[in-house]
């Protein structure tokens, strides 16, 4: 699944040790296009922090991932990121110098295909 908008903010990195070694993570704002913009907290662990080099004002297309977990009887969903393509940029500035995708942004058009709700 891919979303486009505009890094509003970028937050501070975390990282701390789990059962599988250290961890880090960083959590960037990204609002969408259109005539009801969305905000969405996107999350980028390990080394793509560094690949992707997300900065506020840049406007880019995440390839996502979403998933839910349970923990104490609530639900957290995370928007893990696993590829970045910034608009105007050259192919190399995607992962691995993919060619940058011909993709549609989420918004309110597509809405009702994707969301439950």
């Amino acid at each position: 699944m891919e979303i486009s908008g505009k890094i509003i903010q970028a937050l501070p990195e975390q990282s701390g040790n789990g059962r599988n070694g250290v961890w880090k993570k960083r959590d960037y704002i990204l609002e969408t296009t259109g005539q009801y913009p969305k905000k969405v907290c996107l999350t980028v662990w390990g080394d793509k922090i560094d690949q992707f080099a997300m900065q506020e004002g840049e406007d880019v297309t995440a390839s996502i991932e979403i998933e839910s977990r349970e923990f104490n009887g609530r639900w957290y969903t995370d928007v893990k990121v696993w590829k970045v393509a910034k608009s105007g940029a050259s192919p190399q500035a995607s992962e691995k110098g993919s060619p940058v995708p011909d993709v549609t942004s989420f918004s309110e058009e597509n809405e009702g295909d994707i969301l439950p709700f």
